[in-house]
This record gives C-alpha cells, sequence and structure tokens, in this order.
C-alpha cells in the first residue's frame, strides 16, 4: 500500500471514528489528491482550529478558491460547525478530513468529478 492511501485510510477512519461519517471513498481520494503534497507535511496536513491565520486559510483557499464559495459569514459558520463536529478536543485535525466534510457541507462534490 502506498504512503498516500495509508493516509486515506486514516482520515476515512477519523470521518468515521471522530465524525459519525461513513465516507465516499472515492471523493476522499480525490480530495486528498487535491491536497497535493502538503499531506505528507505534518504541519501542513493538520488544521489548527484555534488559530484564525489557519482558518483563514482553509476559508480563503478552499472555501473561496477551490470551491468557489462567495466571502461571507456562512463560509465561517460552516468551518466552525464542522471543526465542531471533529471534536474540540482532537487536537490533530486533517486537512484533508476537514476539507472532505466542507465539501459535503456546501454540497460542492460536483468540484471534485
Amino acid at each position: 500500500m502506498s504512503k498516500r492511501e495509508e493516509l486515506i485510510q486514516k482520515y476515512a477512519a477519523d470521518l468515521k471514528d471522530k465524525c459519525g461519517v461513513t465516507p465516499n471513498m472515492d471523493l476522499l481520494t480525490k480530495v486528498t489528491i487535491g491536497c497535493g503534497p502538503s499531506i505528507y507535511n505534518d504541519d501542513a496536513s493538520t488544521v489548527a482550529g484555534s488559530q484564525q491565520s489557519e482558518l483563514d486559510t482553509v476559508k480563503n483557499n478552499f472555501l473561496i478558491k477551490k470551491l468557489g464559495l462567495p466571502a461571507g459569514p456562512a463560509l465561517d459558520e460552516a468551518i466552525h460547525a464542522v471543526l465542531e463536529k471533529y471534536g474540540k478536543s482532537n487536537r490533530n485535525k486533517h486537512r484533508v478530513v476537514v476539507y472532505y466534510l466542507l465539501t459535503l457541507h456546501f454540497k460542492k462534490e460536483s468540484v471534485y468529478k
């Protein structure tokens, strides 16, 4: 199994165990590939939910640029809802899992078709 496949299995386990979501493996794989080499970097592969600069990065680089959503308070609300679902006490929030949940939240799966 490749390193990427191992990571995808880890993300799927997080979605099931920590978020109560049964992942669509095809979409999860596409979101993982979309994150590029950042998934292999310990710092870049996680989202620091308590850092505003990190939340701004998720909002600007993923929600606005990648998913094509308009800026507004709904984006911040969605990020906070996803982080809440992932679990505030869970320190290691994988970027791929957060992006996957945001993609589902905004029903933007078509971006990855």
